[in-house]
């Protein structure tokens, strides 16, 4: 019992930052904006999260720090991609390259630094009972911040005026401009949501995850997000499972290579990326007729004058 407790909640915090980022992931790509730069924003999220928590001795000014350093780059973005019209996929590699270095440079003073994990809720009574007791009452406040997200993404896309316009410039921007909405406006909002999302989520892992910064934590979790967005039919609903379900292999790798199954320990490393693989592959298959992505997805819009 104590054993499954522990995979739980071990895949419950390997989830989380994945949900978080591809839920920002999801929000820019529903407005027709396709942004490779998660995993340059997770990380500059990351050094920022903890240089704002070792210095205040606050996860939650940590918290913002990463949300901040997020927003900042994506900006860099939106100006490229959107502004200037430059090709998203070009400016999102290059995000990703310009988050990496600066992440590197930023985080060297903090190598070998720790602070205090963000703390856990606790309900007398809720958080003792058996197995659910700590996976229900007893996650950090980020954990419930990311189901709240989540939840209200999945709200305001499905039930709001404000979805319906952010879908609309996503599948069609041009009727969406001569409408007399603001495409531009509208989409570097949507890039600067998904930043603050990856920059949170790249924070997570130094504030709640492993309380200390190390070059390169991500991971290729920004890579695994922005496959998440894929793998759920840029639906939010799905985003929850498939999060749970590429933290879970991750997860689990570690516990096999715990109890020594004879496998090479780089290959149950490679689980999480080649299950990635498959997935896309399966998907690619099974949309063999016609995809689901947002009509304009990657394609600039400049509008006539």
């Amino acid at each position: 019992m104590g054993l499954i407790e522990a995979i739980l909640l071990s895949i419950v915090t390997a989830s989380t930052p994945l949900l978080l980022a591809a839920s920002g992931e999801l929000i820019a790509e529903r407005a027709g904006v396709l942004n490779l730069g998660v995993e340059g924003m997770m990380l500059i999220g990351a050094v920022c999260g903890f240089a704002g928590a070792w210095a205040t001795g606050s996860t939650a000014i940590g918290a913002l720090c990463g949300i901040a350093a997020g927003v900042a780059l994506s900006a860099l973005f939106a100006l490229a991609a959107i502004g200037l019209a430059i090709n998203q996929v070009a400016a999102g590699l290059a995000l990703t390259i310009l988050g990496t270095g600066l992440a590197g440079l930023i985080g060297a003073p903090f190598v070998g630094e720790n602070i205090t994990a963000a703390p856990h809720l606790w309900l007398p009574w809720l958080t003792d009972v058996p197995l659910i007791g700590k996976l229900l009452f007893g996650q950090d406040a980020l954990v419930y911040l990311a189901i709240g997200l989540i939840a209200a993404i999945a709200y305001v896309l499905a039930c709001t005026r404000t979805g319906l316009i952010l879908r609309a410039v996503g599948d069609d921007p041009a009727s969406a401009h001569a409408l007399g909405y603001n495409v531009a406006a509208i989409r570097t909002l949507a890039v600067l949501f998904g930043g603050g999302c990856a920059g949170l989520a790249g924070a997570y892992l130094t504030l709640a995850y492993t309380p200390f910064y190390a070059p390169g934590m991500t991971a290729g979790r920004g890579w695994i997000a922005l496959a998440l967005v894929v793998f759920a039919s840029w639906r939010p609903g799905r985003l929850v499972a498939g999060a749970i379900l590429f933290g879970a292999v991750s997860i689990l790798q570690l516990h096999a290579q715990a109890i020594g199954l004879g496998v090479p320990s780089q290959l149950m490393s490679a689980l999480p990326y080649l299950a990635t693989v498959l997935v896309l592959v399966l998907i690619s298959r099974v949309r063999r007729g016609g995809s689901v992505a947002p009509a304009a997805l990657g394609t600039a819009f400049v509008p006539e004058r």
